[in-house]
């Protein structure tokens, strides 16, 4: 669906419009697709489409994935969540995962960023060189 100017402008509007504190607020977000429903203004199919786009890409942007090969213990947990803390402001969900492929080492996914201080990622990266 090819989603015109005015949708997205009127789109960015509401999404601006359920921004608290530079955080979008869950409630406001889907009071906004209510009215949004229960009014039907022209193309509001195209709004919807646009807004929903919009709350994925900050629900991404604000989303961190740390991956280890082995368990991070809590310590290490804390200074991570304080790090990214720092790089990307507060509100950012955390998630810790094991993913034993690593080998050593970390990967980081924060929206489209990733750090990968991996072994894994060192090798790929040095089997690229040969």
């Amino acid at each position: 669906m090819k989603i015109s100017k005015q949708a997205k402008r009127e789109a960015k509007q509401l999404f601006r419009g359920c921004m608290v504190n530079g955080v979008l607020d869950e409630n406001k977000a889907r009071r906004t697709v209510d009215q949004l429903l229960e009014l039907k203004p022209r193309g509001y199919l195209a709004i919807l489409s646009h807004f929903e786009r919009l709350v994925k890409l900050d629900v991404e942007r604000r989303t961190a994935r740390v991956e280890s090969a082995i368990p991070l213990p809590p310590d290490l947990q804390q200074v991570v969540q304080a790090g990214l803390a720092r790089l990307y402001g507060s509100g950012l969900n955390i998630s810790f995962a094991q993913n034993p492929t690593l080998i050593g080492g970390l990967r980081i996914k924060v929206g489209s960023d990733v750090y990968d201080g991996s072994i894994q990622g060192r090798l790929a990266g040095l089997l690229e060189n040969f």
